[in-house]
């Protein structure tokens, strides 16, 4: 009885996805490539909401109203398979990731990239696109997984405009207003978004820490309360001229403009020391250019393509923190600030060459970049005299690479070779010393993979990839700030590059279904954690090596069609060609196994277990709901983190459109039971840390659209689309 249920289960499940349309060409356009021009992969209008292909899951965004209305950050975040450390780094399916938008990586990395993440507005994303097991097309230093963001690409013709507001709120009132130009005429087309966010949130966190180089051991707590706010400014614009109708060239300029404060107020007592109160604030400002130059043309008409991107972006920031600190009716400050500024250049080429009478096709290319960062720290404590740290980082790389696919009846096999020559130079301080370290790298990085298609719908595949992850310059900088006298935080430069092999199975089924597990062996892997120096109650929040970490991590997404049961056979074959009208669950379920060779933790290392469910519901009068549900069990260990309870989180919200869907509203309630919090032990070097981090993640918003204009496609698009082989032989925009 149990397995007919399931059978019938899964039939329901997945025969939505067997059903073609006119319009849904996405199977007869990788079966049957034409040979005189380049198809599209696209989600059609009948598959709003995700695909699933052998080597990446492709996620709609812009009309998923519970995504799209925030920002880039909490949209990602809820992507399924994709988990948030405690200290705000991205995971998929248990491995570390790279972020990239619009197909190139970006160069920000901790808390400037997640910062930048949340300044950018999600219904400025069409799609994105988690790649679990990127090939040789993809830069080597990606430690695992891609989270590729590709923006919107609409072109309609004429001019046309969007007005978009969410007004967000709590104990605080979040504005952020945008409007959206766009339009094409004759071979240009053109977008343009400008936008402005101003949020209030507040965050409380705890430590409570034990020094155990002590005998007996002392104990301190120490108890935050940091009320941000943070003003950003952004304006992006594209433009898309179409040079022959086998050529285009792509202009993009990004800006952002930020001006944030922190006002923080601090409490630390403890075994043997007086009651230390802290106060103060932290002002910055920074501002990021991103300008990207892309031609893409089609050689001949046998499908042999090229690709060339330019790109480069800066990025500065002013940081300025005053604490006013208290110990024994005794005042003291601590005064610093930073001044920061990034650049970057970056160019690369892909080209593409079919061999279609042997089922063979072969990508090459290459890629240059250089990045240079410059930090300077100001210190002033409690004294006249200033220190003043310098950190200097420059990387240049230059990488090529070839990969081939090879169709032998129902096996598709992928092989890839990538070569990487690093010169990555740190200057900085060391022990009070200036150090200069020199780090020089030539390395062949493969990639394998092959996928066997049971039947159309259902394949299974396999796939290996090696890879490096140079330190960034935020785990190097030494110019971390000192909080006060119980609480530093420095880069550590004396990191080495971390290098990963990465094995993983698959078996895919319908688009929709996925069932998989990988593999992960890191050297010499880097992890943020908490230490302290003997006989010193200074707790330090740095980043360390670990000889040897390895991570197995197995997962499930499947979808639960609720027509099929709820109303019955006949009116789910009505709605099955257009799921945006359909009623469902979809279901990811993740465990992830961690184990740390060479370090000695406190507590055993067992598995995280991760339960994540979205849902679509159709109501009266055509409101459509969307609800997100996730939850992390108290128990497992999530790299040096023991997690002490259930992190949880349920989000709902109610949309309608008027006015033939020019009007677009919607309320949304998100962490509506207000759960979302961190309780975690963390073991390290002469100190055990119970760590608590709650921020006011309940919050209301209130969101309304308005579009002006033609609402229609034009048909005659200016995009040439050139081929993409990823690994596992998927075809990719």
């Amino acid at each position: 009885m149990k397995s007919v249920l399931f059978t019938t289960l899964f039939l329901a499940a997945t025969s939505i996805f067997a059903q073609e349309t006119p319009n849904a060409t996405v199977q007869d356009t990788i079966k049957k490539p034409k040979t005189n021009e380049l198809q599209e992969v696209t989600i059609s209008q009948q598959r709003k909401f995700m695909k699933i292909e052998s080597d990446k899951t492709t996620i709609a965004v812009k009309d998923n109203a519970m995504l799209s209305t925030g920002n880039a950050y909490d949209a990602v975040k809820k992507l399924p398979g994709v988990i948030a450390s405690p200290t705000g780094g991205l995971s998929l399916n248990g491995k570390g990731v790279t972020i990239y938008i619009d197909g190139a990586p970006s160069t920000l990395t901790g808390t400037d990239l997640q910062n930048y993440l949340s300044s950018l507005p999600a219904n400025a994303i069409e799609k994105v696109e988690l790649v679990y097991n990127p090939g040789a097309a993809y830069d080597a230093n990606a430690s695992g997984s891609v989270i590729n963001l590709v923006t919107s690409s609409k072109r309609l013709k004429g001019v046309n405009a969007s007005f978009n507001i969410n007004y967000n709120f709590n104990k605080y009132q979040k504005p952020s207003p945008q409007i959206l130009l766009n339009g094409k005429e004759k071979n240009l087309s053109w977008q343009t978004m400008i936008g402005y966010n101003y949020i209030d949130s507040e965050q409380r966190s705890t430590n409570g820490q034990t020094f155990t180089s002590f005998d007996p051991d002392k104990f301190i707590n120490q108890d935050r309360l940091t009320v941000a706010t943070n003003r950003n400014l952004y304006a992006r614009l594209g433009t898309n001229y179409k040079l022959t109708s086998k050529s285009n060239l792509l202009f993009n300029y990004n800006a952002t403009f930020s001006n944030d404060r922190n006002v923080f107020d601090g409490k630390t007592t403890g075994s043997e020391i007086p009651d230390y109160l802290n106060d103060g604030i932290n002002k910055t400002k920074s501002s990021n250019h991103e300008i990207s130059l892309q031609f893409k043309t089609k050689l001949d008409t046998i499908g042999r393509t090229l690709d060339v991107t330019a790109f480069t972006n800066t990025f500065n920031q002013d940081p300025n923190t005053l604490t006013n600190a208290v110990e024994n009716n005794v005042s003291s400050f601590n005064n610093f600030r930073n001044n920061f500024a990034l650049l970057n250049y970056y160019l690369k080429y892909d080209f593409a060459i079919p061999f279609e009478k042997i089922g063979l096709s072969l990508n090459t290319g290459g890629k240059f970049n250089t990045i240079k960062v410059e930090n300077t720290g100001f210190y002033n404590l409690n004294s006249a005299t200033t220190d003043v740290i310098d950190f200097d980082y420059k990387e240049t790389n230059l990488a090529f690479y070839t990969e081939v696919r090879k169709k032998f009846k129902k096996l598709n096999l992928t092989a890839g070779l990538r070569y990487e020559d690093f010169n990555v130079n740190r200057i900085g301080m060391v022990d009070a010393t200036r150090t200069n370290i020199d780090f020089k790298n030539r390395n062949l990085f493969p990639n394998f993979s092959a996928l066997y298609e049971f039947t159309d719908n259902i394949n299974i595949s396999t796939s290996y990839s090696r890879k490096i992850s140079q330190p960034s310059y935020s785990v190097l900088d030494p110019n971390g700030g000192n909080f006060d006298q119980y609480n530093t935080s420095t880069g550590n430069l004396l990191l080495n590059p971390s290098f990963y092999d990465n094995f993983e199975l698959k078996m895919s089924a319908f688009q929709y279904v996925q069932i998989g597990a990988n593999y992960t062996v890191a050297q010499d892997h880097n992890l943020f954690i908490f230490n302290a120096e003997p006989g010193e109650t200074v707790s330090t929040q740095t980043f360390q090596q670990f000889d040897r970490f390895k991570t197995f991590t197995a997962y499930a997404n499947f979808p639960i069609p609720l027509d099929y049961f709820f109303k019955g056979k006949e009116a789910f074959q009505k709605r099955m060609t257009n799921i945006d009208k359909m009623n469902y669950i979809f279901f990811n379920v993740t465990y992830i196994k961690n184990v740390t060779d060479g370090y000695n933790f406190s507590f055993e290392s067992k598995p995280i277990w991760n339960y994540a469910a979205q849902a679509q519901i159709m109501l009266p009068w055509d409101i459509k709901s969307y609800m997100n549900y996730f939850i992390l069990p108290a128990g497992g260990v999530w790299e040096i983190y023991k997690i002490k309870k259930d992190i949880q989180q349920f989000d709902i919200s109610f949309n309608k459109d008027f006015w033939n869907k020019k009007l677009k509203v919607g309320v949304h309630a998100f962490d509506v039971f207000n759960q979302n919090e961190i309780n975690a032990l963390i073991s390290s070097t002469n100190l055990q840390t119970k760590f608590y981090k709650k921020d006011d993640s309940r919050t209301f918003r209130i969101s309304l659209t308005y579009n002006f204009g033609n609402l229609k496609i034009d048909k005659e698009n200016t995009t040439i689309n050139t081929e993409k082989v990823e690994s596992g032989g998927s075809l990719v925009k």
